[in-house]
C-alpha cells in the first residue's frame, strides 16, 4: 500500500484533473471529479483503491462541506411544515416503489423492503455542492430542498430500523420510537442552543487574547462541527446532519478580532470535498455490472429518479411552490450517493440482501450522483 501522503497527494491530482474535465465539458466540478474517479478506480485503470485513508478523508470531506453550506443558511429556514410534507412524500413513494419493484423481479420480503429503503435516501452534500456551484444556493428551492432533506435523513434511519428489525423476524416499537424520540430532540435542541453558541462566540470574540490569536475561534468552530457530527452519529443519524446544524447555528456571525468563519471553513471544504467526490467514483466497479444484474439495475435507476422527482415534486406543489421550483425540488432530492451505498453495505453484511441487489443499489447511488447535477445545470433553466 502507498504512503498515506502519497495517496492524498494522488487523490487531489486526480481532483484537479475532474475540474479541467468539468471546464472542458461544461459540467458542475462534481461530475467531473466523479468521473475521474470512476476512471482511476477499480472500474477502468485501477490506479486508486479505496483504503481506510481515503474513506477517512472522504468522511471529513462531506462533514466540512456541509459545515460549510450550513454557514449559508438560518437555522429557522430549515424546520418548516412544508419541508416535512415535502420528505414524507419523498421517503414513502420510494420506499413503496422499491418494495413492488423487488416483489417483480422475485425477491423476498426482507430484500424488497431493504431496496425500498436504499431508495428514500437523499444525499443533501450532491446537491448542495452543485447549488453553490449554480449561486442558486439562496433560492427557495435550495432551501426546500436542504429542510427536506435534513427531515429525510431522519425519516430514513426510521426506515432502516424498520427494515432491519423485519429481516430479524419482528418489529419493536419501542426500539423504533426510541430512535425516533432521540433524533427529534437532537434536531429541537440543535435549535434551542444555536442563539446561546452565537452569544458564546461573540463574547469570546471581545476578549483581549483574541487580537493575538485570531484563530481561535475558527478552532473552537470546528471543534463544534465535529462536536455535532459525532452526536448526530452516536444517535443513528448522518455525521453530516450534524455538521450542517453546527454551520446553520453560526450563521450570519461577524467577528471583530477573529478570522471569518466562512472564509476558512471554503478552503477545508473545497480540499476535503474534493477527496470526498473523488472518492465515491473510486468506491464504485463497473465490472461487477453483470447481464443478469443489468434488468434490476436499470430499473432501480428509473425508479430512483422518477419516485423522488413525483413524491417531493407533487407534494412541493401541493405546498405553493411553482412548476419549475417543483421539479428542482424533485430532483434535487433524487442524488442517493454515499447514503445509500452504506445502507447496502449494511444490508449485505448483515445477510439481509445478495451481492446482486449491492451492486445495483451502488451503481444507482453513483449514477443518481452524476446524474442530478447534470439535470440542474443543463436542462432545468432558473
Amino acid at each position: 500500500m502507498a504512503p498515506i501522503e502519497l495517496q492524498i497527494s494522488l487523490v487531489l491530482l486526480f481532483a484537479l484533473g475532474g475540474y479541467l474535465l468539468s471546464s472542458r465539458i461544461n459540467q458542475s466540478a462534481v461530475v467531473g471529479v466523479i468521473i475521474i474517479g470512476i476512471i482511476i478506480g477499480p472500474s477502468l485503470l485501477n490506479i486508486l483503491q479505496y483504503t481506510d485513508v481515503i474513506k477517512t478523508l472522504a468522511h471529513l470531506g462531506a462533514i466540512m462541506l456541509l459545515f460549510s453550506i450550513g454557514l449559508e443558511f438560518k437555522i429557522r429556514d430549515v424546520y418548516q411544515t412544508k419541508y416535512l410534507i415535502i420528505a414524507l412524500a419523498g421517503i414513502i413513494l420510494p420506499w413503496a416503489a422499491g418494495y413492488f419493484l423487488g416483489y417483480l423481479f422475485d425477491y423476498g420480503f426482507k430484500e424488497s423492503m431493504f431496496i425500498g429503503v436504499a431508495l428514500t435516501a437523499t444525499s443533501i452534500a450532491i446537491t448542495a455542492k452543485a447549488l453553490e456551484e449554480m449561486k442558486k444556493l439562496h433560492s427557495t428551492a435550495a432551501k426546500a430542498i436542504i429542510g427536506a432533506a435534513v427531515i429525510d435523513d431522519v425519516l430514513g434511519l426510521l426506515a432502516l430500523s424498520v427494515a432491519t428489525q423485519s429481516a430479524n423476524g419482528g418489529i419493536a416499537a419501542e426500539e423504533i420510537l426510541n430512535t425516533a424520540v432521540k433524533a427529534v430532540v437532537f434536531l429541537f435542541a440543535g435549535i434551542f442552543a444555536a442563539p446561546y453558541i452565537r452569544k458564546l462566540f461573540l463574547k469570546i470574540d471581545e476578549q483581549r487574547f483574541i487580537k493575538g490569536f485570531p484563530d481561535f475561534l475558527f478552532i473552537m468552530a470546528i471543534m463544534f462541527c465535529f462536536l455535532y457530527a459525532s452526536l448526530a452519529e452516536v444517535i443513528g443519524l448522518s455525521a453530516i446532519v450534524g455538521a450542517f446544524l453546527s454551520g446553520a447555528a453560526l450563521e450570519g456571525v461577524k467577528f471583530k478580532n477573529g478570522k471569518d468563519l466562512k472564509e476558512g471553513a471554503e478552503y477545508l471544504h473545497v480540499i476535503f470535498g474534493a477527496i470526498f467526490f473523488v472518492s465515491l467514483g473510486v468506491l464504485t466497479n463497473f465490472r461487477e455490472l453483470t447481464v443478469s444484474i443489468l434488468p434490476l439495475f436499470v430499473s432501480l435507476l428509473a425508479v430512483a429518479v422518477l419516485t423522488k422527482v413525483a413524491g417531493c415534486g407533487v407534494a412541493s406543489r401541493l405546498v405553493g411552490y411553482d412548476r419549475k421550483e417543483s421539479l428542482v425540488i424533485g430532483f434535487g432530492m433524487s442524488p442517493r450517493g454515499e447514503v445509500a451505498m452504506i445502507v447496502a453495505l449494511i444490508g449485505l453484511t448483515s445477510n439481509i440482501i445478495s451481492q446482486d441487489i449491492y451492486v445495483s443499489i451502488v451503481l444507482m447511488s453513483l449514477m443518481t450522483t452524476i446524474l442530478t447535477p447534470l439535470v440542474l445545470r443543463n436542462f432545468l433553466r432558473w
